[in-house]
């Protein structure tokens, strides 16, 4: 236990420098932005629909989100009692808290919470795991994130969907192109399609309430391709994000999970 123990210290320590650097460098180009505003209104939809207005308290597994740009925590604080954030980077949490003052937010890694076993209501874990380098990570984790959840309470994950050809593409030796060109701005990891999100769930004693594949319109490629045709100080970000989620009836296609750039899934912890 001490070894396991020292290594997530390290793993920590490591990921914390990473993304403390990622945050330093981050440019609000409008690229960014338009891309950040597409992934939070995507991301609203998805807890419109499975987390219900008065749950008690939520856990969010990241703040990068709120570091730069809106964010989830202000759709979480209208449907919830109470919002805990964390994120591994000291950096991460002092942007998110300076934007949202109010916001409990801590700094932690997913791997090895400081919270009792069964204290919150629900977990939104959005893009989170899938920046870990192993799948037997990403399931350490969800084991992690499930001893946090009470009985009968949610948790509502989103991974990078590897059955997505770019997302494939992105995550595999072509990813160093992908950085230079700006469309994969940080490091990517290891990830599951929504069979293998299934699986996992289950194998962790999960019941996997609900799955689907979402954030349809490219979102860096759309995003880069809009601000190289518009002025910073012109273009309509509300315009731009109404067009987006015009692809968000690809979710009920055939192929959805071959266009959906991410795999969502609502899962029930069993008592």
């Amino acid at each position: 236990m001490a070894v396991f123990n020292s290594v997530i210290a390290d793993d920590q320590g490591a990921n914390a420098a990473y993304w403390d650097s990622v945050i330093a460098s981050w440019e609000p180009t409008l690229a960014h932005r338009l891309w950040r505003a597409h992934s939070d209104a995507v991301n609203r939809r998805v807890l419109r629909g499975w987390l219900p207005s008065g749950t008690g308290t939520v856990l969010k597994t990241d703040l990068f989100d709120e570091a730069v740009g809106s964010g989830l925590v202000p759709e979480l604080a209208e449907r919830s009692a109470e919002v805990i954030g964390i994120d591994v980077s000291p950096v991460v949490v002092r942007a998110a808290s300076e934007r949202y003052p109010d916001l409990d937010a801590r700094v932690a890694s997913v791997l090895a919470l400081p919270f009792a076993d069964a204290s919150f209501d629900a977990v939104v874990s959005n893009s989170t795991l899938d920046h870990f380098d192993s799948h037997s990570v990403i399931r350490s984790a969800v084991h992690e994130l499930k001893r946090l959840i009470r009985p009968g309470g949610r948790l509502i994950i989103t991974l990078d969907n590897r059955t997505n050809p770019i997302v494939a593409l992105r995550t595999s030796i072509l990813a160093g192109a992908f950085r230079r060109l700006g469309l994969v701005p940080y490091h990517v990891g290891a990830t599951h399609g929504a069979w293998g999100l299934t699986r996992l769930l289950g194998e962790s004693d999960w019941e996997a309430a609900e799955t689907m594949s979402i954030m349809h319109c490219p979102p860096q490629l759309a995003a880069w391709w809009t601000a190289r045709r518009e002025a910073p100080d012109a273009a309509d970000i509300g315009r731009y994000i109404r067009r987006v989620l015009r692809f968000e009836a690809m979710a009920r296609w055939p192929t959805r999970h071959l266009t959906g750039h991410f795999v969502a899934a609502l899962a029930i912890r069993r008592s």
